[in-house]
């Protein structure tokens, strides 16, 4: 089951925007984050929620949409995520043992996340091009939270599938077909295992 939630689980880019997210749910997801390992058990991340609209535009405005897709600007309008968590380290938890392991805290967090998101049909996307500043500002998240990164959420519109990776060239990009389907390269186990 474990293995067929991670298959499942992509960087989803497009989703069905009429399909609301409420407040409960995320914090269900946020609680799987919650639970999850943390360096030294400090649990220095903070997590902020949006699934209204005019919050979800200001947070849509300071994203950046798949880098390897250079014509691609991102979901248009009825395809935008319904909900989104940002992911913030609290500064006056860190210190500086855990300013080296905050994002391994954060991608175990992001993986919880996502997997729970998996687990209810709802799919997302980690993004780490961010316009922090204007994000902190146009939010008023407070100075002492650094923004680590967003995650987008929403049910997916998109049919993504995993392709082994052509071991000619070894090229990791993912790209979209003429129907549109996007496809992930990944390397195979044996190139992976030393």
């Amino acid at each position: 089951m474990l293995k067929n939630l991670i298959e499942k689980n992509r960087s989803y880019r497009k989703f069905y925007a009429d399909h609301k997210i409420n407040k409960e749910e995320l914090q269900e997801l946020i609680n799987l984050a919650r639970l999850s390992a943390s360096a030294r058990n400090q649990q220095a991340l903070k997590f902020s929620i949006s699934n209204e609209e005019d919050t979800n535009q200001i947070i849509f405005e300071q994203l950046a949409w798949a880098g390897f897709l250079k014509d691609w600007k991102g979901p248009e309008k009825n395809e935008r995520p319904s909900a989104y968590i940002i992911i913030v380290a609290d500064k006056n938890i860190s210190n500086s043992f855990l300013k080296d392991w905050i994002y391994a805290d954060m991608g175990i967090a992001c993986q919880s996340i996502l997997l729970g998101a998996t687990e209810k049909e709802l799919g997302g996307c980690i993004i780490a091009a961010v316009q922090r500043k204007q994000l902190h500002e146009k939010l008023n998240i407070a100075q002492n939270h650094e923004i680590l990164c967003v995650v987008a959420l929403g049910k997916p519109k998109e049919q993504i599938v995993i392709d082994e990776i052509n071991t000619e060239n070894s090229d990791t990009k993912y790209w979209r077909d003429k129907n549109n389907v996007h496809h992930v390269p990944k390397r195979n186990l044996e190139e992976i295992i030393l």
